[in-house]
């Protein structure tokens, strides 16, 4: 389950490549080789330091019994265990190349409006303050602003590791109900938007493209974008002919690192797309993108009543504030482990 030997054995193969001469040649290859030895280090780390703390249960409970120890002490050893233990069980539910990767995060107002405009920006608003909770980088590729309020659809990267693991859950409709500022008799409103999350390669992954299929765009990064404009505009859009799949970034103020992100994005994406090629059927369906309506959202906030409920694990919780500002982890760790059950349901 833990696959600790072979994450050893690759740490020191890894290793070894760090020691030629010429490492260093692809700068981008050598940083990429050193994230994957930090991530298997950090890993195996982990599993020692549930070794030990279970080795030292062990020799509390035979001093406990010569005498020497106190219950008082063996239950607190076996709580730090414990802990330890779940810990690197929730770990082993990223056990996926992507879920190393960092992350694209796309908010997108559903019908409704300001209200939903509303809504999309006070997402955007839960992610960023969960990530710097979580010490990951954010940083806007793109942002629609509403035409009164909110935003219409922004793009977010979080950069750091594992950021893609923790954050697939959230893909899905979030709903929204609350007395509307925006109407003047109070009445209750509901609101819905889309997030969709994307895992961000890096260059452990190919991804070939051929130039000849792309077909770039520049336009105002504050703007609406899609007219072709002097070369001065500094956002770009770039669409991947075969494949339909679009992507733009305004994050950066020049084209040409425009141009490099966008490349990234657009590789990631294409990654993506054969990820999916290799699911089920059922598991294609489920990872579709679905419509921002009635009965297709993955999570509730109700703000009157104070609640907020995931539909797919049953979690709730009666801190709405707090989810709202970024307190999304038992969220994402009821998700995950979820997934892990069922997954090990479907292999017995």
């Amino acid at each position: 389950m833990f696959d600790v030997d072979n994450r050893i054995l690759t740490i020191e193969d890894k290793e070894q490549l760090t020691a030629d001469p010429d490492f260093w040649s692809d700068q981008e290859k050598a940083k990429a080789i050193q994230k994957e030895i930090k991530l298997h280090k950090t890993w195996v780390e982990s599993y020692q330091s549930v070794e030990e703390a279970v080795g030292d249960l062990e020799v509390l409970y035979e001093f406990l019994k010569a005498g020497e120890a106190s219950e008082e002490e063996v239950d607190k050893q076996y709580e730090f265990a414990l802990k330890k233990l779940e810990d690197l069980e929730f770990r082993s539910t990223l056990n996926k190349e992507e879920d190393e990767m960092s992350a694209v995060l796309e908010i997108n107002a559903g019908a409704g409006g300001t209200e939903a405009c509303d809504w999309a920006q006070m997402l955007l608003r839960m992610y960023v303050m969960w990530a710097e909770k979580n010490g990951f980088k954010t940083s806007q590729l793109w942002l629609t602003p509403g035409d009164t309020a909110g935003i219409k659809s922004v793009g977010l990267e979080i950069e750091g590791d594992y950021a893609y693991g923790l954050l697939k859950g959230e893909s899905g409709v979030h709903r929204l109900v609350r007395k509307s500022p925006f109407n003047a008799q109070g009445k209750r409103q509901t609101s819905f938007a889309a997030v969709f999350v994307h895992p961000m390669i890096d260059d452990r992954i190919e991804v070939d493209i051929n130039p000849a299929d792309l077909e770039w765009d520049t336009f105002r990064s504050s703007g609406a974008g899609g007219q072709h404009v002097n070369k001065t505009e500094s956002a770009v859009r770039v669409r991947h002919l075969p494949s339909g799949v679009v992507v733009e970034c305004q994050e950066q103020r020049s084209q040409h690192q425009n141009r490099e992100k966008a490349l990234q994005m657009l590789r990631s994406r294409l990654y993506e797309l054969e990820l999916e090629k290799k699911l089920s059927e059922k598991e294609k369906l489920e990872a579709s993108k679905m419509k921002n309506e009635w009965g297709s959202q993955i999570r509730s906030y109700v703000l009157d009543d104070r609640w907020v409920k995931d539909l797919r694990t049953g979690y709730k919780t009666t801190q709405p504030e707090a989810v709202l500002d970024g307190d999304l982890d038992e969220f994402i760790k009821a998700y995950l482990m979820s997934q892990s059950v069922e997954g090990s349901e479907v292999k017995e």
